[in-house]
């Protein structure tokens, strides 16, 4: 296993270091945060809006609780994404209520797990989220792909429309790099999600449908959120105004 890096981010000491001890043991190197401001020093972000952040940033996954002093989990996950689009963020929270989560997952998280939460399922959905990173960098090798004013660079996670740049986030990129590489196909719901999260998909979850919404907000102002087309009933699939 290379050296993977993540940054733990919870203030119950007990907690922080029982999911430090089974991921050091795992093989995985660890840094511990108690505080969103402490945790916002060890990531480089900038401490003042507009300032410019320190790149790359210094792990490449981040476990982040919400009820965080200093500066909440909710702050931390968007500031982390107004710099990074790629790094996985997994929220972990006691709150339950689906808004919430759909809420996380609309400014940016990978992945949300309720407290109290089993170490063996936090240690899969980090290997997934791993996976899934390792197989965008080979498959981006391929070339960049096109579809109307839209360009993706798999190998540099860019997306441009008409040349000019939209930030989208790990998730968002390899939901669109599935569509664009079958343009003419109707992918269903389940298809997407297991494509872009490489894990099953559970047919409550309103995960996909949350990411969808994403994208067309990002794309609506270039006018080519029309591309990505409901299929009721069936999925998504793209089409070319």
């Amino acid at each position: 296993m290379p050296n993977i890096r993540i940054l733990i981010i919870e203030d119950d000491a007990d907690i922080n270091q029982i999911v430090t001890t089974r991921l050091t043991q795992m093989g995985y190197t660890c840094t511990q945060a108690f505080s969103g401001s402490e945790a916002q020093l060890l990531l480089n972000l900038p401490r003042t809006e507009g300032a410019e952040a320190s790149c790359p940033l210094p792990f490449d996954v981040v476990i982040c609780d919400l009820m965080l002093p200093g500066m909440s989990g909710d702050e931390l996950v968007g500031a982390i994404r107004a710099v990074d689009a790629q790094i996985p963020i997994i929220v972990t929270s006691a709150r339950t209520a689906p808004a919430d989560k759909i809420d996380l997952l609309g400014i940016g998280a990978d992945d949300y797990l309720t407290k109290p939460f089993d170490l063996d399922e936090l240690v899969a959905r980090i290997a997934v989220q791993l996976r899934h990173r390792h197989r965008a960098a080979a498959e981006g090798r391929t070339g960049a792909l096109r579809f109307g004013a839209w360009e993706l660079d798999p190998s540099s996670k860019t997306f441009h429309v008409a040349g000019a740049s939209i930030e989208l986030t790990r998730i968002e990129l390899a939901i669109l790099e599935l569509l664009m590489r079958h343009p003419s196909r109707v992918f269903s719901k389940q298809e997407l999600f297991e494509g872009a999260w490489g894990e099953p998909y559970a047919a409550d979850d309103n995960t996909l449908n949350v990411h969808i919404s994403n994208i067309r907000a990002k794309l609506r102002p270039s006018g080519t959120d029309t591309y990505l087309k409901t299929v009721w009933g069936m999925g998504f699939k793209l089409i070319e105004p």
